[in-house]
């Protein structure tokens, strides 16, 4: 039996969990939020944002190739509902 990987144990754990590989980010935009970095990656063909947060600043992935997992989550703001993706891993393919 051939040993599983890092990704394909969190989607055993995880049902709401999704992996999508040799996705192309349009955007990444990156902003300050306290300690944290707040980034945000607009992938082409998808018109919901996804984000992650980092102790320091990432490199930008505009152009990149990236392998994400993700689920998504329903931020209020301003009294209206935005639907956006939590990423949980990132990887530049």
């Amino acid at each position: 039996m051939a040993k599983k990987s890092d990704v394909e144990k969190l989607l055993d754990k995880h049902d709401n969990l999704t992996h999508s590989e040799e996705m192309t980010v349009v955007s990444h935009v990156q902003r300050k939020d306290d300690d944290w970095f707040l980034n945000t990656l607009l992938v082409e063909g998808t018109d919901v944002p996804f984000k992650f947060r980092r102790r320091k600043v990432y490199k930008n992935l505009t152009g990149a190739r990236v392998n994400l997992t993700y689920y998504p989550i329903t931020e209020e703001i301003a009294g209206m509902d935005f639907e956006a993706m939590k990423v949980v891993r990132i990887k530049v393919s």
